[in-house]
């Protein structure tokens, strides 16, 4: 099969395409032959190999090395092959599913606990936009944040991948929705069901005077002192992500403002989808509110796979409004 291998740190250019042995199901696994992947910074980061904090972080990106040399965490596709002991798939099927690694490559190998029927009304290319993005906004809120019918809830970053599902999630849960995002998106934004949107280039949104249930952090520009000050008594902070650096944010940052919880009335959370094992059930979540036109993709671009360099070079400049897909 043929495959974009990350052997060393560096730019896009050092993902080369080259061959691989295609590789076979284990027991519990799927072979899926992909049809569509998404790009995102959770795919640069183990390209740049940077923070350099997590090269040296359990379950890390690599010391010396990529630890995952095929990067694309979301996969849309169609199951080529089943292993023992799976059940409830079989060749043929729709499917999607967020992996630690695959996309880049035609075939990946995946838990079957982690797939679930693609959504009928979404193309592969669509459907390839939504698990680490939307997965991530959905245990943002619904688990971290604990968003009820009512809450005011605020969301920096609410253009991206993550923030343009965010909005969608929070107006599905009964929210009143705020979103912050530079002035081009700000129709996009609104579009997606915010009842607020802020312009960060004209308003500093931290000093308002309305104080939220929920701040959904995914841009991580402004101090945690000055998020604090946002939520009520029993508000929560959730952190998503961050501006990058490259010696230790936004891991560096993330801990600053976590260290902050045992002293303070709010919650201060951080989400985490990649490592979580019930990623399959989320997902058929996310797909009956797909299915029910509560929750849409947004994509910005979509690249053929043979430029997944390209589309990595993109993303990395962080200017995406929505998700960028790569089609195979």
């Amino acid at each position: 099969m043929k495959a974009f291998v990350l052997s060393s740190y560096g730019p896009p250019d050092n993902l080369q395409l080259t061959d691989l042995p295609t590789p076979a199901p284990g027991r519990g696994e799927v072979l899926v032959r992909v049809r569509a992947t998404s790009v995102q910074p959770y795919d640069w980061h183990f390209m740049r190999g940077e923070p350099y904090l997590a090269r040296v972080m359990p379950g890390g990106l690599g010391l010396r090395r990529p630890s995952l040399p095929v990067l694309g965490a979301d996969i849309a596709g169609v199951v080529e092959a089943v292993g023992p002991d799976v059940t409830g798939f079989a060749p043929g099927d729709e499917v999607y599913t967020m992996s630690k690694q695959g996309g880049f490559a035609e075939y990946a190998c995946v838990p079957a606990d982690d797939l679930a029927p693609k959504p009928r009304n979404l193309t592969f290319e669509e459907a390839a936009a939504v698990p680490l993005a939307a997965g991530t906004a959905l245990l943002a809120l619904r688990d971290d944040g604990q968003v009820q019918k009512g809450d005011n809830v605020l969301i920096n970053g609410a253009s991206g991948g993550v923030g343009t599902f965010a909005v969608q999630l929070a107006k599905a849960f009964g929210a009143h929705v705020t979103g912050v995002c530079g002035p081009r998106n700000i129709d996009l934004v609104r579009s997606l069901g915010a009842d607020e949107v802020i312009d960060y280039t004209k308003e500093d949104f931290t000093l308002g005077g309305r104080r939220y249930e929920v701040f959904l952090d995914i841009a991580g520009n402004r101090p945690a002192s000055a998020g604090l000050r946002l939520l009520t008594r029993k508000g929560a902070y959730v952190l998503v992500g961050g501006r990058s650096g490259r010696w230790v944010q936004p891991a560096g940052r993330m801990f600053s403002i976590m260290a902050r919880g045992p002293f303070v009335s709010q919650r201060v959370l951080r989400t985490d989808v990649v490592n979580r094992t019930d990623n399959g059930r989320n997902l058929m979540t996310l797909t009956e509110l797909i299915e029910a036109g509560k929750l849409t993709p947004v994509i910005d671009r979509s690249y053929p796979f043979e430029e997944i360099p390209l589309a990595v070079r993109y993303q990395e400049e962080g200017h995406a409004a929505g998700k960028v897909i790569v089609t195979h």
